[in-house]
């Protein structure tokens, strides 16, 4: 990397999850945050099905009317050479041989869900020999596997809530059994849980069941988005999120101030509605919470990120219960970065605003080697 070039950084936003719009808008508040004056930005385009593109310059990153944004597909075609000493992009123009674009220092893989936050693309790059933010293949995985997660933490002794997993054979041969263990959760009993597809996010094809009558609906549901199900018995607390970054120069991660959501309106839970587009929610940050139980959970966010070997930046999510304890709901290694997100009002109420922490983000991501870490 020349001294008196810009450092160019490759955005990837799109991708072939559900969380595809989410991912746009993401990429679209990260890029107006860049400092142009020291980055240079490649925007870069996943289509719905996995194409890679140069994106039109005019492409709306943003939800306008209710409207949300998508990768088309439209634009030059890219490929991502295999080759550690290259570190660059191809443009692919049919009938021709491709092109490299310009060296790429690093990566911001802004895709939210599976083929992105799940170890995918980080494989691809760790192939690549292309630094990138955030969590690496093991880290990315564990983390969007809401059921490996969960057993990663019960092994290191932090607080998790009652669950059951419901794998896709188990699903479809054995779903009796699987629906009195669901109901051992407190359903046969009235109370709720939440039905939620394994590995996926913002509240996508998440379910409220309090009736047995309605929980094979709710699986399927879940189903369209992942074969396999995890099912959470209802916690009765407030949901409190806490952001981690990667400590500088070695030092240890580093945990925000917390934010409570706020809920109005006559929503059961968080959804992806309340989360996006009706601007029901709000945070508090911090919460109306005893300061110890502000540094408690700041405490059990950092040992929550650490048990998953996280690097760069995570958002993890709590219940606060009624006596006073602490439960852990997920983690997401790649937080939205959208206007509404919590990740970054976090960090602003900590003191560290959007660009200085999407300047953090990227300049760890360059300090870091490639390869096994």
């Amino acid at each position: 990397m020349s001294q008196v070039s810009k450092i160019r950084v490759a955005v990837v936003f799109g991708g072939r999850s559900s969380e595809h719009a989410i991912s746009c808008v993401t990429a679209g508040a990260v890029m107006a945050a860049i400092d142009r004056d020291r980055y240079e930005v490649v925007p870069i385009g996943i289509a719905r099905d996995g194409r890679w593109v140069l994106p039109p310059a005019d492409l709306p990153l943003a939800i306008e009317g209710g409207r949300l944004p998508e990768v088309t597909g439209a634009g030059r075609a890219l490929a991502l050479p295999f080759d550690p000493d290259s570190r660059g992009l191809m443009v692919v123009r049919p009938g021709e041989v491709p092109d490299t674009l310009a060296e790429v220092d690093v990566v911001l893989p802004l895709l939210h869900g599976p083929y992105g936050e799940d170890g995918t693309i980080q494989g691809l790059l760790d192939l690549a020999g292309v630094r990138y933010v955030g969590a690496g293949v093991l880290a990315s995985a564990v983390g969007m596997d809401k059921g490996y997660m969960k057993l990663v933490w019960q092994a290191r002794g932090l607080p998790v809530g009652p669950y059951v997993l419901v794998g896709d054979r188990e699903w479809r041969r054995e779903r009796k059994r699987k629906i009195d263990e669901i109901k051992e959760l407190g359903l046969a009993d009235g109370a709720a849980v939440f039905v939620k597809p394994a590995r996926a996010g913002s509240s996508m094809g998440i379910t409220r069941v309090t009736d047995e009558a309605d929980l094979e609906a709710a699986v399927e549901a879940a189903r369209e988005h992942d074969p396999k199900v995890v099912v959470e018995a209802g916690i009765a607390g407030r949901e409190v999120e806490c952001g981690v970054l990667q400590g500088v120069d070695d030092g240890p991660p580093e945990a925000s101030l917390p934010a409570e959501v706020l809920m109005a309106g006559e929503h059961d839970f968080y959804d992806f509605e309340t989360k996006y587009l009706d601007g029901s929610t709000s945070m508090a940050i911090p919460p109306d919470l005893p300061p110890a139980a502000i540094e408690e959970v700041r405490r059990v966010a950092v040992q929550a990120f650490e048990a998953l070997d996280c690097e760069g930046l995570a958002r993890v999510d709590f219940f606060y219960t009624p006596d006073g304890r602490w439960v852990l709901n997920e983690i997401n290694t790649m937080p939205g970065f959208t206007p509404a997100s919590a990740f970054p009002q976090m960090w602003a109420a900590t003191g560290l605003d959007y660009p200085a922490l999407v300047d953090r983000l990227i300049q760890t991501a360059l300090k870091r080697s490639t390869g096994l870490r």
